[in-house]
């Protein structure tokens, strides 16, 4: 979109409109991903620092851009509480964060162990809905 790759949040629906949401209220700098399945299962490019990305909401709309900040390949056991915090979803602890993706991943059809590699990417809002960007 507008020559960027674009950036979901979730599954389409409730969960992609509340994560969409909590990074226009800048509560969510950062998501992760899982290599085998978002990356290699897609034949898609880890994103790197400086890469904006176009963040589109569940109807497909462009809701705002993102700079990568930093991109951290990191085994799912070592993902740290930093970064669990800045996904701005509420979690309780890193256990929690643990749980909650290891259900979502799952739900996909794709079972993880503690070695399975998550991209985890932090980013900045650089644009809002609707702004013309360069």
């Amino acid at each position: 979109m507008d020559g960027l790759r674009v950036l979901e949040f979730g599954t389409p629906g409730d969960l992609r409109t509340r994560l969409t949401n909590l990074v226009l209220a800048g509560d969510k700098t950062a998501t992760a991903g899982l290599l085998t399945l978002d990356y290699e299962g897609e034949g898609e490019e880890v994103e790197h620092v400086g890469e904006h990305l176009v963040v589109v909401d569940d109807t497909g709309a462009r809701a705002t851009e993102v700079e990568i900040t930093r991109v951290e390949l990191t085994p799912f056991a070592a993902v740290t509480w930093e970064f669990a915090q800045a996904e701005g979803e509420g979690f309780e602890s890193i256990e929690h964060w643990r749980e909650a993706h290891r259900r979502y991943w799952a739900g996909h059809g794709h079972e993880i162990d503690d070695s399975s590699t998550v991209v985890c990417l932090w980013f900045r809002v650089v644009a809002g809905s609707g702004e013309e960007t360069s």
